[in-house]
């Protein structure tokens, strides 16, 4: 990280400027390029439509990339659960929108970090200039403790940023708003309000500090997994410490080159905390971003390969109702009991605006999903191996499932599902793709089974 950014706008004339500009700008193409087609027939009239739509979207993408902070952050939630009430071409554009941030320079970082813990507790560390990472909202340093050399890590949020949220996410809207990107709906409302509390939540270090606690309680003296200690001396409202884990990432070619068997383990201990998030804990890692996990490896014998588990700044709670909605689907759908998933749906507004014909298709949208956790009864031959195994590379399950879902979409009865269950079938993807990553083979209904009783 040669490049270095020595101030960070999170505010003032300048950065409205640059939105309102840009949202003049693409709101006027996109005028122009509708009244272009005004006497052209129906197909023609969509098919330009779509191509302005993707180019404005693309255009607002770029300008947004450029101001990084709470902007860029607000673009990738937007493209990560936005894809239930925007246009496809928006949230196209907003996937590519780069987390990839430019580090801030240390002599800012430096002043920062002095501010937060005091000039005593800063001089008690070596803190490395070069960062390990850089984000949107925070970058991480190494920093080691001089009187016994205890290694640490320091999650430094950048200076303003928390105070830009609701602005920042004020201006987005009203630029897709202008620049007619998005729809103008209550859908639409309810979702900018849950990005902004889901900004909020990444921001506030004093809870992800005491989640990071719960979640190291809940996997204490389990040697397959490690979370983080957290250090509360060196931590601020704007400051984490937490313990230094060293390990690879998991699309590393570190991972890859591990036997077989070693894969296996790993993804079952993976799908293991999925399952223990939905069934025993209510509480779920949110964001399926590869980067929140690394792995120690072990020497595959005598030391087990551990899952390391970081960055718990998007996990949430769910309400008690649709956490039992969750589980009664689920195991109604591992246990391929039909009538029990239709009948599971009734008391939620979602499904009780639906006729019996879309229950069905949605439950058989649910029997698809969770077809690698049943006893492979119904799945593709091609998937299964010859000892019994579920073979994700080869299932092509989350394209399966996709247009399973985009068929019970297609009907005016349809809408907008609870935000929660978004939630979870996007927490499910992002462990899905893992398992296609690392190309494990496993007998996952093993894992369900004893949370069905």
């Amino acid at each position: 990280m040669s490049e270095k950014l020595h101030h960070l706008k999170t505010g003032g004339f300048e950065r409205r400027w640059s939105l309102a500009k840009a949202s003049i700008v693409a709101g006027t193409r996109f005028a122009t390029s509708s009244a272009s087609t005004l006497f052209s027939d129906e197909a023609t009239r969509e098919l330009k439509r779509k191509k302005s739509m993707a180019e404005q979207a693309e255009y607002l993408v770029n300008e947004m990339g450029k101001l990084k902070g709470s902007i860029v952050k607000i673009g990738q939630m937007m493209a990560l659960y936005g894809e239930h009430f925007l246009p496809e071409e928006v949230t196209r554009a907003f996937h590519r929108l780069n987390d990839k941030t430019i580090a801030l320079d240390w002599s800012i970082i430096e002043k920062h970090l002095k501010q937060e813990l005091g000039e005593k507790r800063f001089n008690d560390l070596v803190i490395d200039q070069e960062p390990l990472g850089a984000a949107s909202l925070a970058q991480v340093h190494r920093a080691r403790r001089k009187s016994d050399g205890m290694e640490l890590v320091l999650k430094i949020q950048y200076p303003g940023v928390a105070e830009a949220i609701d602005s920042d996410l004020s201006l987005v809207a009203q630029m897709m708003r202008f620049a007619r990107v998005v729809p103008q709906t209550r859908e639409f409302e309810e979702w900018l309000e849950e990005v902004r509390m889901m900004m909020h939540r990444e921001v506030n270090y004093p809870q992800e500090m005491e989640t990071t606690r719960l979640f190291h309680k809940y996997l204490e003296g389990d040697n397959r997994y490690i979370v983080p200690k957290v250090y509360p001396d060196y931590s601020s409202p704007r400051v984490l410490a937490m313990s230094y884990e060293h390990g690879v990432p998991i699309n590393s070619n570190a991972i890859m080159s591990l036997s077989q068997e070693r894969r296996n383990a790993l993804a079952m201990n993976s799908l293991e905390i999925c399952c223990r998030e939905v069934f025993e804990w209510g509480e779920m890692q949110t964001d399926p971003n590869f980067g929140n996990y690394l792995v120690r490896l072990g020497d595959g014998v005598s030391t087990p390969d551990q899952i390391i588990l970081l960055d718990f700044g998007a996990v949430r709670d769910f309400p008690e109702d649709l956490l039992k909605l969750a589980r009664v689907l689920t195991k109604a759908s591992v246990l391929r009991e039909r009538d029990t998933l239709v009948s599971a749906m009734k008391g939620f507004s979602f499904f009780d605006e639906m006729g019996i014909e879309n229950k069905k298709k949605i439950a058989e949208v649910c029997l698809l999903a969770v077809e690698p956790f049943t006893e492979l009864q119904d799945a593709p031959k091609e998937t299964i191996s010859e000892d019994g195994k579920y073979i994700w590379a080869k299932s092509n399950l989350h394209t399966r499932v996709l247009m399973q879902a985009t068929k019970s979409a297609a009907n005016r009865e349809f809408s907008v599902p609870p935000k929660e269950l978004m939630f979870i079938s996007r927490k499910f993807i992002g462990a899905y793709t893992f398992m296609t990553v690392i190309d494990a083979r496993i007998y996952a209904f093993d894992i369900i089974k004893p949370f069905l009783k």
